[in-house]
């Protein structure tokens, strides 16, 4: 059965990691990464209105708009209207976004990471209703949303809007049964409603490119003449239903080595897949908190922390040892709730954790190595 965006080739260009000069894009090296993406017949470009405030936008236009034709690509970008006041800012974002791409429409529009305390902005503000209207008036073609929360989010947004199109989330190997990424679960909640997918973070930030030397050695032994984001944007792609997987890349060197694997894309195989597997498991078995993700947690603390999440922050560091990701992490998912320093210590979690862990050292411990 043919699905919105079957058609469009399975490696999208993600504008948020573009190469800098400075606090600027490099807008030169920008036009070469563009110039060769396309070349071998890639034509989906992701950005956000909130992107390098703004200028991933902008170089939208100066890279791609302004140097093809417009039916030869296709722009996605986003509104996060949790991050304005008024119903009036949050309307505004699509037109500031029309001009700064130039692009005349929008391919797909996004409402913008939605999940937790972020939905309700797009509820009290009427974004809803607004981005239909604005397919309506042939400003956008698709109407979706990203999101960042777990399954059963997923479930109850797709039920109550069943005319948003399409969704995107992080899904990678990684996170598949990550009991706060959800990634499968809601790969299968997508697939119930129907509803395509861009995948995002399929390398997981880079962090899948440069994993433990344990990890690397299960992936060399398998084939030491691929890369090792090559291994994980494949493996998200193979799935079905997908629209496109997003790889934010941040130089040519990236580029090329992503279109060398995904020009002449085939899924992988069942070795592959085996290998992919061990990899998960090693990953699994490195020393990291044990939360499983139940959330008992959070209904009882009077600080409004989103334990689990906290503790996936520190799960990057611990695994990855990315102090700078997690501490990078732990800010998004602290933005509007609790953070760890906040914990009163009353032991409302630990009381109903399944898993009897140390919750309020663990939480002074986060607090100590993500918030200075």
């Amino acid at each position: 059965m043919a699905y919105l965006g079957e058609n469009i080739p399975k490696l999208g260009f993600g504008f948020m990691r573009l190469p800098m000069i400075g606090e600027e894009i490099d807008i030169e090296q920008t036009k070469e990464m563009v110039d060769l993406f396309m070349s071998k017949g890639f034509t989906y470009f992701d950005s956000s209105w909130a992107y390098n405030g703004g200028k991933s936008e902008e170089a939208m236009k100066a890279a791609i708009v302004d140097r093809y034709p417009r039916e030869s690509f296709q722009i996605a970008t986003k509104c996060p209207v949790w991050i304005v006041k008024t119903e009036e800012e949050a309307r505004n974002m699509i037109w500031t976004s029309l001009e700064r791409t130039g692009a005349g429409y929008i391919d797909y529009y996004l409402l913008h990471n939605l999940g937790n305390n972020r939905t309700k902005y797009f509820d009290d503000f009427g974004m809803w209703d607004y981005v239909r209207e604005l397919k309506e008036k042939g400003l956008v073609r698709h109407i979706g949303f990203s999101m960042h929360d777990n399954a059963d989010a997923l479930d109850k947004l797709l039920t109550e809007h069943p005319e948003m199109e399409f969704v995107q989330f992080q899904l990678n190997y990684d996170d598949w049964e990550s009991p706060t990424i959800q990634a499968r679960k809601c790969y299968e909640v997508a697939l119930k409603h129907h509803k395509p997918i861009v995948v995002m973070e399929p390398v997981k930030g880079g962090l899948l490119a440069n994993p433990a030397e344990s990890i690397r050695k299960i992936f060399a032994d398998a084939n030491p003449n691929v890369s090792l984001a090559s291994w994980a944007i494949r493996y998200a792609a193979s799935l079905d239903n997908i629209i496109t997987v997003l790889s934010g890349m941040s130089t040519l060197d990236q580029v090329q080595d992503n279109v060398a694997f995904m020009e002449n894309f085939k899924p992988l195989d069942q070795d592959e897949l085996a290998v992919i597997e061990k990899a998960r498991q090693a990953i699994s078995e490195i020393p990291s908190i044990p939360c499983t993700g139940c959330q008992y947690c959070i209904e009882g603390c009077p600080q409004n922390i989103l334990i689990p999440n906290v503790f996936a922050t520190y799960n990057r560091k611990m695994i990855y040892n990315d102090l700078a990701g997690a501490k990078s992490r732990y800010g998004l998912e602290t933005r509007m709730t609790g953070k760890a320093s906040d914990c009163l210590a009353c032991g409302n979690c630990e009381q109903v954790c399944p898993q009897h862990l140390d919750i309020m050292e663990s939480l002074k411990t986060i607090a100590e190595e993500l918030e200075k």
